[in-house]
């Protein structure tokens, strides 16, 4: 098999390795990653960045065929795992896709994601008409600018147009006896069997949401609606009637919606078996919140009143991310998990269910969230929270130290079987919600704590390092942004930059970053050159004189890692464009995404006079003679040590430099 089969006509192949140098490229980095010891490596791409190939849905997908010719990709650069963004159904308000897959929702599938492409084909009874198919969608736009830009809310109505054919096909061709409707059918009947109540709550929530023409059930102006499902767990007669009503009139818009959801999870199920196959892993983001769907279907495992944020310095009033916070009183019963514990287990086991590791979004809001209380909010008419610290200042505190208007604690857990934490007198969710439902979890699904993602990239109040650092002592992000590797804790993961980062191409250009020690050229210079004085003082110059240079010593820094991540756009040296401005919402943000010809530019951008995509083989090299160097200092040989090293190694090394040079061509 070839290793870049694409199957694209946009791209016009400039030099790039050839088919008969691919093996021997990939062999070269793989061998030096496994001679310094790096066991990940992983690219942060979130699902709707994924480039389109043949045809365009307006979005990406992390699990059709673009997204496996770019996994094969990143494989013959040796990363061996993509990071992706939380996958779920985006929200909706006014008319209008609300992007942040952070505010996504924690159990449906995000039906953007679907491989259209694949309904078209024999193995699901071409449910989907190659002439709706080739409506809906376009062909891939070929720009001068090296990315493109996902267009959610077009994406909508192409999915909505052929995802409604699907399903009528799908309705017709059973009724008729088809084998493959049947054969799909049954896997259906099966999928609906095992997720009957949670997909008929959120088909019912979908009904509602399209009739209000938003998500936001609180400004649904109907205290019935609003509250339904709360009151059906009441034995409410008047909501019983609701329910049973919406389901009797909507019966077939809520059976394409479960249809929706079972071939999303069909294609996501597929993707990991061929991923399995080949030896590449996804890493899931388990958000911090979650959706509107989910708040309304499971309202009795969040506390009311209140939403979580993010302190900010300076005198400036909190993030507001309005997202509900669990019930700390609702965690735990004297038999085990309560309402916010369970739907904090089960948002776990979803967002493992396909994935071989995670990313565990604000870790902090595991153990020591920020809330703020909403009834200091002023709000605009979308219920949106009018952020101005001197006219409206807001009530926000750790949840250990919020009280309720009564003047008790949020966490106080005087009257629950939960164990004493860390023996200082007091009940808390601290260490519980740890040790208790997530930990627990991850072992569950075969994940070792110390090797997933924790994102630990924010304020560290005292709870928070206690249970974190100092008594599970679990790994952090540390971005090199800001940090030294030789002096970040040796299991944290390593990344220059992540989805809310500008390119690291433009960090180089701020003052501040010039004058940080983090990327002064005497550092990266000696830890890059520590046993070649001479080398040493020549790459000091060249890293000190050329911003380009100095940020491939960054990545080279990065890559002596034991684990690291780079972002796609830092990888393909997109510079004119930001995935995400963190603690904003604006029209751009989540909007980034590879472009159809992703290839051609980026080869094209490293065979140009200033490169800003990253050259692999080159900076890998540099990385590898890093390694090198650290060996020899700290040899009480180092003269036998370095000759050792340097026979045993420059066959690899010069390999790199060969397919260095290809890449430059």
């Amino acid at each position: 098999m070839r290793i870049l089969g694409v199957e694209n006509n946009l791209i016009s192949f400039k030099r790039r390795p050839k088919p008969e140098e691919e093996k021997g490229l990939q062999t070269a980095v793989n061998k030096a990653y496994d001679a310094m010891g790096t066991k990940d490596r992983i690219v942060i791409t979130h699902g709707s960045c994924f480039p389109a190939v043949g045809r365009d849905t307006y979005v990406g997908s992390p699990y059709g065929k673009a997204a496996r010719e770019y996994t094969k990709f990143l494989m013959l650069y040796g990363f061996n795992g993509n990071q992706l963004g939380p996958g779920g159904e985006l929200e909706y308000a006014e008319n209008q896709i609300f992007a942040s897959p952070y505010s996504s929702s924690a159990f449906a599938k995000n039906k953007l994601f679907i491989d259209l492409e694949e309904l078209t084909t024999e193995k699901y009874g071409k449910i989907l008409s190659q002439k709706t198919y080739n409506k809906v969608t376009k062909k891939p736009e070929i720009t001068d600018i090296d990315y493109a830009q996902s267009d959610f809310n077009e994406a909508v109505k192409t999915y909505d147009t052929a995802l409604s054919e699907s399903y009528k096909t799908f309705k017709k061709n059973l009724s008729k006896g088809q084998p493959q409707a049947i054969k799909l059918n049954k896997d259906f009947e099966k999928f609906c069997k095992n997720h009957d109540e949670i997909l008929t709550d959120e088909g019912v929530f979908k009904v509602l949401s399209k009739y209000y023409g938003t998500d936001c059930f609180e400004v649904w102006n109907n205290e019935l609606d609003e509250n339904l499902i709360p009151e059906l767990e009441k034995g409410n007669p008047e909501a019983e009637i609701r329910y049973d009503e919406i389901l009797k009139y909507n019966k077939n818009e809520i059976e394409k919606y479960k249809f929706e959801q079972f071939i999303a999870t069909k294609q996501i199920k597929e993707n990991k078996q061929w991923r399995d196959e080949v030896g590449f892993k996804y890493f899931n983001d388990l958000l911090v919140g979650c959706s509107k769907i989910d708040h309304w279907r499971c309202r009795d495992a969040f506390l009311e009143g209140y939403q979580l944020g993010v302190p900010q310095g300076d005198g400036q009033n909190p993030q507001i991310w309005h997202l509900p916070v669990l019930n700390p009183r609702k965690l735990f019963t004297a038999d085990g998990l309560g309402s916010a514990g369970q739907f904090l287990k089960d948002k776990l086991d979803y967002a493992l269910e396909f994935s071989e590791n995670i990313r565990i979004d604000h870790a902090m809001g595991l153990i020591e969230p920020y809330v703020i209380e909403n009834s200091t909010l002023v709000l605009d008419e979308h219920k949106n929270p009018i952020n101005n610290p001197y006219t409206n200042p807001v009530n926000g505190e750790y949840m250990s130290q919020m009280r309720t208007p009564d003047g008790e604690k949020l966490d106080d857990y005087s009257n629950y079987s939960c164990e004493y934490d860390h023996g200082n007198g007091y009940k808390t969710y601290h260490s519980n919600v740890m040790n208790r439902i997530v930990l627990p979890a991850l072992r569950e699904h075969g994940i070792d704590p110390q090797e997933a993602v924790w994102e630990d990239v924010c304020s560290r109040p005292e709870a928070f390092v206690k249970v974190f650092y100092d008594d599970l002592h679990l790994p952090g992000l540390t971005q090199t942004e800001w940090s030294k590797i030789e002096t970040a804790p040796s299991g944290n993961w390593k990344v220059v930059g992540s989805h809310d980062s500008i390119p690291a191409m433009n960090m180089v250009k701020r003052e501040w970053t010039k004058n940080s020690d983090a990327w002064n050229p005497l550092y990266l210079a000696g830890y890059l050159n520590m046993a070649r004085p001479y080398e040493r003082d020549e790459f000091c110059k060249k890293i000190a004189n050329n911003d380009n240079e100095l940020v491939k010593a960054k990545f080279s820094e990065l890559l002596t890692s034991e684990k690291f991540q780079i972002s796609f756009a830092d990888l393909f040296g997109i510079t004119d464009t930001l995935y995400n401005q963190a603690g904003t919402r604006n029209s751009t943000n989540w909007k980034e995404r590879l472009s159809a010809d992703y290839l051609d530019k980026y080869y094209e951008n490293l065979s140009s006079e200033n490169p800003t995509a990253l050259n692999i083989p080159e900076i890998l090299k540099t990385a590898l003679q890093a390694k090198i160097d650290m060996q020899i200092v700290k040899s009480s040989d180092p003269e036998r040590t370095r000759f050792e090293l340097n026979t045993k190694y420059e066959p690899l090394l010069n390999e790199l430099q060969k397919y260095a040079d290809i890449l430059k061509e």
